[in-house]
């Protein structure tokens, strides 16, 4: 061998030094030297070395040539024998020896293939035919577009359809991915090359393996995982292969398919990712829906199943990816504006790590469209209408409104409506009714895993109810079907009061648990992805629904929403005033967040909260935030007053009385009350005791010091005046009720800064614990708490569009003879305006399938749109001095409660009792007893006055 690199060793001299040692050299230059020789010895090794390997690797790969030569002549010698057989095996991707090969085999047809199997050689030649049937699927896939791609084809058609042995080779390609290689092709091929001459071959291939019994279970299986699963599979093929594809597709075997669905998604890493999830279930409900009326119940309930169980596995919003985070369409019943439409119970912010949507094909998202479509979903209910179990229906419609929550709306009032409620009545008679979840005696194993077939029927149950109660009047919630024109409500009376009381008991355990970061993170069983927290939310929202109807009008026992005997009323109120007043920002208040990461903000110099102090107070903080009402009213009264006690000592007012130490004084004239409070009370901090001196009619300062019944009476004549509706800034309903004018001179700049005021003067009337004689309507209450206001409402506020609002609701017609579209016409100094409900709504007419959408929208105009910018200017000026979190512990009535007192008969002998008496007179003083025995002879209306002429309020005192 000589080397390539360097000179020949043989003609190098070793230089020999024969004058001794210089003494010019130091030692750190021998050393570098030495190092210098050292490296170049090294770099040369490294040379040689590596021209041994290249030489190595060249004769490899010239004997490769020539043994690939030989193999190749030999294989032109014999292309259809055994021998030309072996060598095309040996040859693997040899495209010209495939083509030649194919052609040949294709010439001979079955009968050369037959030839070669009989002969004692058969057994070799179909060992050798399997292995090459593998090499021509490989070179399909890479390229199912090239000269010879037809030829491959045809072979392994012949293979798997024709050949006696066409179950060994069928069996075969399955085990070395026939079906991942089907769609490599398909990929491969433009999806607008519909006309691709290899396209029929490649879906006669796909379909031919599901015919045969033996590998029909593992073909269909491995079908739909990786050919019905191919982006644009139906804009990829003709309509007669889409017709041939769809119609060889067995789906009565869907039965033995469908309980696999959970090892396919785990054993299959195609299904692990999003996207090919997403377009197999599109394309399964493409080949499938058209079959729903031919097909039996069991291979119906295993598609539903398949179906459920591949959206269970996806994110929300999977459906229908937003372009933009802040495009997302909303729910038409969660109203338009955030702020004030925020539903009570909390949105808790999750930390997990957001999943990436992919962006999909505009075409796949209009064949998405048939799912949540109403004739879709009606199409399901007629399909398991004879059936007694809805069970399979319930988990799909479940999972479909948890994947793509937008639609939500749309499919559960098609739910809703079928049958005239009948559905809902169902699930809970035959689903709700008798299982154990909820009652008293399992609310320790609410979490088991035993439940799992439990937790779908009671949850979609409470979202169906929840979604009804939008658009349901008080006259057909109240009704039992007996008034002609009015309808039933789906559950009675009574299975109300059984299924809230299943809901509070989940829900309050659910709340009272003290390991939030479990509820975060764990699954339901039978819910796929949903967390616990999602179902307790959902449970919240029904229960503040139906607790609303109650107040309203009773109809659950005494004590029905209280769950006193699993509280300790004492140690809850230390714990709620403890903890929320130290709160400082509104996503804290939920009490179910990783507190282990976020501590709940304190005082400065305070000590934090330990992990176990905090499992301790956060239920009964996520308690008294979600569903307040299992919490006594006294109770929570007691917890309100304390919260104020605890902000008036943290703004230095120890004493907590406003009339000791007063730091600002106003001069307010009798003829001005509202306009000299208004200029002289804007700016001033409300918290601070007030000073009031009354200005006569003849300039002059009344006598007397404000002991505090001064400032209540400037109170009382203040809202007196403010509140009066010939001001224009307040209307007042059927009832008396007072709302904020909707009118536009009402969304002036002047308007709304005394809307402002308004607000500062109720909460300083709050925070003062002073009851005022205004009562409000229902509906701008609920604006106080949060919360939305829906149809029964619209009843107060106008009786004559809540009753054609009824009637378009229970309309046995088609709705569109009644020319109505997605507008509101309202009449305002004589001028009519027109109003778009939806974008474009003059041109969409309300129809049967989306009237409840339109009664939805006209509701929310009246009760919430017209006074936007006025409730937000009020709440804005009220919640300087009350912490929202603290009133939203009360519904509408309770509220009102809170602000005038209770609306009852005047006790005389309680308000004698709490009587207190100045100077030389008590409770047997002669002149205290006539003045009692002229008070008890008071009739109803003049005792009030007495009331109000002591404490400025007709209205008993709370508590």
């Amino acid at each position: 061998m000589i080397p390539i690199f360097g000179d020949d060793p043989s003609k190098r001299r070793r230089e020999i030094n024969l004058g001794g040692t210089h003494s010019a050299t130091s030692y750190s230059d021998i050393l570098e030297e030495a190092k210098a020789r050292r490296t170049q010895r090294q770099d040369q090794k490294r040379r040689n070395d590596s021209a041994t390997r290249i030489q190595a690797w060249w004769r490899g790969v010239s004997s490769k040539r020539a043994i690939r030569q030989q193999i190749r002549q030999r294989f032109e010698e014999d292309i259809t024998g055994l021998n030309g057989l072996r060598s095309l095996v040996l040859l693997g991707q040899d495209e010209t020896a495939l083509g030649m090969w194919s052609e040949a085999m294709m010439q001979d047809d079955l009968d050369g293939l037959l030839l070669h199997e009989a002969r004692p050689t058969g057994e070799s030649w179909r060992v050798l035919l399997r292995k090459a049937s593998v090499v021509l699927l490989h070179s399909v896939s890479k390229d199912p577009q090239s000269q010879h791609a037809l030829a491959h084809l045809s072979v392994l058609k012949m293979l798997v359809s024709s050949s006696p042995n066409r179950v060994e080779y069928t069996q075969y390609l399955l085990r070395h991915g026939l079906y991942e290689h089907i769609r490599e092709a398909f990929l491969r091929i433009p999806v607008e090359s519909k006309t691709a001459p290899s396209l029929p071959d490649l879906v006669e291939l796909a379909t031919w393996p599901l015919q045969n019994a033996s590998t029909g279970k593992q073909a269909l299986a491995e079908l739909l995982v990786y050919i019905i699963s191919i982006p644009l599979l139906p804009n990829r093929i003709t309509i007669n292969l889409l017709t041939t594809l769809s119609a060889r597709l067995p789906v009565i075997d869907l039965i033995v398919i469908g309980p696999q669905i959970p090892t396919l998604l785990d054993d299959y890493p195609l299904l692990s990712q999003l996207e090919p999830k997403i377009h197999l279930l599109a394309n399964l409900v493409l080949f499938t829906s058209p079959r729903y009326r031919m097909m039996k119940f069991e291979p119906f309930v295993a598609y539903l199943d398949i179906c459920t169980r591949l959206m269970s596995a996806m994110p929300p919003h999977a459906l229908e990816p937003p372009e933009d985070e802040r495009d997302k369409p909303q729910h038409w019943a969660d109203g338009e504006d955030e702020d004030e439409d925020a539903p009570q119970v909390t949105v808790v912010q999750s930390f997990e790590a957001k999943p990436v949507l992919p962006k999909l094909d505009s075409r796949t998202l209009t064949r998405l469209q048939t799912l949540p479509h109403v004739q879709h979903i009606s199409t399901l209910l007629q399909a398991t209408q004879s059936h007694p179990s809805k069970y399979p229906l319930i988990k799909f419609c479940l999972a479909l409104t948890t994947v793509w929550p937008t639609r939500r709306d749309r499919v559960l009032s098609t739910v809703i409506a079928w049958n005239g409620g009948g559905l809902v009545r169902e699930i809970y008679r035959n689903h709700v009714r008798s299982s154990a979840l909820g009652r008293d005696d399992s609310l320790l194993t609410i979490m088991d895993p035993e439940n799992e077939y439990s937790w779908p029927p009671l949850v979609f149950l409470a979202d169906l109810y929840t979604q009804a109660l939008l658009t349901m009047g008080d006259d057909e919630f109240f009704s039992t079907g007996a008034m002609p024109g009015v309808p039933r409500n789906p559950l009675t009376l009574d299975e109300l009061a059984s299924f809230s009381r299943k809901l509070l008991n989940i829900a309050f355990t659910l709340y009272w648990r003290e390991d939030p970061t479990n509820l975060q993170e764990g699954g339901v069983p039978g819910l796929g992805g949903m967390k616990w927290e999602q179902v307790r939310e959902k449970f919240a929202k029904c229960l503040q629904a139906i607790h609303a109807r109650d107040s309203r009008r009773p109809f659950t026992p005494p004590d029905h929403w209280l769950m006193t005997p699993q509280v300790d009323m004492v140690s809850f109120i230390e714990a709620a005033v403890y903890v929320l007043p130290l709160q400082r920002i509104n996503h804290l208040t939920g009490a179910c967040h990783r507190f282990e990461e976020r501590q709940l903000a304190q005082p400065e110099g305070s000590r934090p909260l330990s992990k176990r102090q905090i499992s301790y107070l956060s239920p009964r903080l996520g308690v008294l935030n979600n569903i307040p009402f299992a919490i006594p009213f006294e109770t929570r009264v007691s917890i309100f007053r304390s919260f104020i006690a605890n902000d008036a000592m943290n703004n230095d007012r120890p004493n907590f009385n406003m009339f000791r130490h007063a730091r600002t004084r106003v001069t307010v004239r009798r003829g001005s009350i509202a306009q000299d409070g208004f200029d002289k009370l804007s700016e001033v901090n409300l918290k601070e005791p007030i000073y009031i001196t009354f200005i006569d009619q003849f300039g002059n300062e009344e006598a007397g010091i404000d002991g505090g019944g001064v400032f209540k009476e400037f109170l009382t004549s203040l809202c007196k005046e403010v509140f009066d509706t010939d001001r224009g800034l307040w209307l007042a309903n059927k009832n008396n009720e007072l709302y904020p004018n909707p009118h536009s001179y009402a969304v002036e700049a002047h308007s709304l800064n005394w809307y402002r005021f308004i607000g500062r003067i109720l909460g300083k009337a709050l925070y003062e614990g002073i009851l005022v004689d205004v009562a409000f309507a229902g509906f701008f209450l609920a604006k106080w708490l949060g919360k939305q206001s829906y149809l029964d409402d619209l009843a107060s506020l106008d009786p004559e569009l809540y009753t054609g609002l009824l009637y378009l609701k229970h309309y046995t017609g088609n709705p569109e003879d009644l020319s109505l579209n997605f507008t509101i016409s309202l009449e305002e100094f004589g001028v009519a305006k027109t109003y778009d409900l939806i974008p474009n709504g003059s041109n969409i007419a309300v129809t049967r399938e989306n009237r409840l959408q339109y009664i939805y929208l006209v509701s929310h105009f009246r009760l919430t749109k017209q006074i936007k910018r006025q409730s937000e200017a009020f709440f804005e000026g009220l919640s300087e001095l009350i912490d929202p979190k603290w009133i939203r512990m009360f519904n509408q009535q309770e509220l009102q409660i809170l602000l005038g007192g209770v609306n009852s008969p005047i006790d005389l002998d309680d308000l004698r009792k709490h009587t207190q008496y100045g100077g030389v007179y008590d409770d047997k003083h002669p002149t205290v007893e006539m003045f009692w025995n002229v008070a008890n002879s008071f009739d109803h209306d003049t005792r009030r006055k007495l009331l109000r002429f002591a404490t400025s309020c007709s209205r008993p005192p709370l508590l």
